[in-house]
């Protein structure tokens, strides 16, 4: 096998725990946004007369569960880009 420079290594295990990281982050709040769509649904389907107060609070929701995502994207941004366990870990 061939041996990886510290900052090689450092970078492509960087990349590796960002690519599961951005995954993961969105899949969870994807789960989350179906699941709340799902449910507001169901809940205009049973009770029409309050469909418009649940479509405005379905709204916020989802705009909450996408800033999670967004989030999620910054971190690993942060981490590829200008990573502050660099200097630390030997990168």
């Amino acid at each position: 096998m061939f041996e990886l420079e510290p900052n090689s290594l450092f970078m492509f295990v960087t990349t590796i725990v960002v690519g599961f990281a951005i995954v993961g982050g969105t899949i969870a709040a994807t789960l989350a946004e179906g699941r709340a769509v799902v449910a507001a649904f169901e809940s205009m389907a049973r009770q029409p007369s309050v469909a418009d107060r649940i479509s405005s609070m379905i709204f916020v929701t989802l705009a909450i569960l996408e800033s999670t995502a967004i989030y999620v994207l910054l971190i690993c941004l942060i981490l590829l880009f200008a990573n502050p366990f660099r200097g630390l870990l030997g990168g």
